[in-house]
């Protein structure tokens, strides 16, 4: 029992995720396959956010200039960090261009919000053994990262937390609270004192919604996840967690935070989330718009050279689109410009592609844009609706017909599964493996580009290397 307090039992909640954490035992190779892939996918995205200056301006040491001893690296860069800023600086870059993986349930997240904090600290616990232990493998960090999935998916399942106006990186916190705890040597009674301290500042989600979007969703994560890294090293040095911070019936987070309603999780933990992730493989924009964005990429030849001829665009979707990411009228910012389907739809239409950079003030000041959006109406279908609540399904259908003024149409193009859906995976993992190429021709030269893409792309050997063997092939 850590110092500080009697033997209070810890919540149910915490126990469970600490024994899952602490013992389970993930044996599922579609698991650990698809982890890599997700590891890839997210280096990729994390590569994709060095052209933004919005991103790389809060990269780097907290202190200019400040120098670490097992330090962690942070991929495409060359900086050596502190574990905790690593973690934030990693998660920022994966995020940042909102082409990362999803999970949609209750709650809707992004899994791979946790691979900063997690490639952050067991690169740093590997450097800090060289001299007298053996470093950390990638298949440690590839579990740890299973786990960190689950526990965000699962809690998801059982729980929206927006109707409470708390982001879902509280989420990423907890999870990575749990499995970073882990990583540094800490106990079950560790990783419960740190998961416990991961509840006390559940944060807003203002910034995600109508004018106050903005550019806090890119690093909001981020913060979370280094957040959660800070805990899981205090929880290792003995600080105490809170056995009630959920149920202590006045001053507990379920009390204060949700009016009484209970923290609940969606099933038992397995590896059941990273087994089903999907991943955003059409352009970077919500998971929402995914499969919207593979109709209007199908249709652009059918348009862009006859935009004048445009009479009316037709969206159907299903009721949580609607919710989302139905926007008219101004959008102020690149944040904005992301989380809007009829803008999104509109680029991908007149320019055959989607990408970062087409939410830049530059690009969206062409007049066309809007023009197109003008002619856009959002209509729910019933049907899409229903097979997107259905849990067997997980589908994301989404349509799109054009009626041009001489009467004419292209009839409804629709798909019922993006490309990053685990239906599609035969058809997804090509082009995430192309995602990462692209990223590497940018940033490295070419015997590095071979040496990172052989390694990435061989399970066994990819298992079997160290962390340090991945994080500084990644470096520059």
């Amino acid at each position: 029992m850590i110092a500080g307090f009697k033997a209070i039992p810890y919540d149910p909640l915490l126990i469970e995720i600490a024994d899952y954490v602490d013992g389970y035992v993930i044996r599922s190779e579609r698991a650990f396959e698809t982890a890599r892939y997700c590891l890839i996918d997210s280096i990729a995205c994390a590569l994709d956010a060095l052209d933004d200056a919005a991103c790389t301006r809060l990269l780097g040491p907290v202190v200019p200039g400040a120098t670490v001893a097992a330090g962690a690296r942070v991929p495409g860069t060359h900086y050596l960090l502190d574990p905790i800023s690593a973690a934030f600086n990693i998660g920022a870059m994966v995020r940042w261009t909102d082409f990362s993986d999803t999970w949609v349930a209750a709650q809707t997240s992004h899994p791979s919000d946790d691979a900063g904090a997690i490639l952050a600290v067991a690169d740093h616990v590997s450097r800090a053994r060289t001299a007298d232990g053996m470093p950390l493998t990638m298949r440690t960090v590839l579990e740890a990262m299973i786990k960190a999935h689950e526990i965000q998916g699962v809690l998801g399942l059982g729980q929206s937390l927006n109707p409470y106006g708390i982001d879902h990186v509280l989420l990423v916190k907890i999870a990575c609270a749990a499995v970073t705890t882990k990583l540094l040597g800490g106990t079950r009674e560790h990783i419960m004192a740190a998961t416990s301290l991961a509840f006390f500042d559940a944060p807003l989600c203002v910034h995600r919604f109508g004018s106050n979007t903005g550019p806090r969703k890119g690093w909001a994560a981020a913060e979370a996840a280094s957040h959660a890294v800070r805990l899981a090293l205090m929880a290792v040095k003995g600080e105490p967690g809170y056995p009630q911070v959920l149920s202590h019936p006045q001053w507990g987070f379920c009390r204060t935070r949700m009016n009484g309603a209970a923290f609940e999780r969606g099933g038992a933990f397995g590896s059941m989330v990273m087994e089903n992730v999907i991943f955003k493989i059409a352009g970077p924009v919500v998971i929402h718009a995914q499969s919207s964005i593979e109709c209007a990429l199908e249709l652009s030849p059918l348009v862009r050279e006859r935009l004048d001829a445009v009479a009316s665009i037709r969206l159907f979707t299903h009721q949580r689109t609607l919710e989302t990411i139905d926007k008219t009228g101004p959008l102020r910012n690149p944040a904005d410009r992301d989380h809007c389907l009829q803008y999104a739809i509109a680029v991908s239409l007149l320019r055959g592609k989607l990408t970062a950079a087409d939410y830049e003030d530059a690009s969206a000041a062409d007049p066309r844009i809007d023009r197109l959006r003008a002619l856009m109406t959002v209509t729910e279908d019933p049907r899409y609706t229903t097979r997107y609540f259905d849990p067997a399904l997980r589908a994301n259908p989404n349509g799109i017909e054009i009626l041009f003024k001489d009467g004419t149409g292209t009839g409804l193009v629709e798909h019922d599964n993006p490309l990053g859906h685990p239906s599609r995976r035969t058809e997804g993992i090509p082009r995430i493996i192309t995602k990462l190429s692209a990223r590497l021709e940018k940033y490295y030269p070419p015997r590095q580009q071979r040496q990172i893409l052989e390694l990435c792309l061989d399970q066994r050997r990819f298992l079997e290397a160290t962390v340090p063997d991945f994080t500084d092939c990644l470096a520059r």
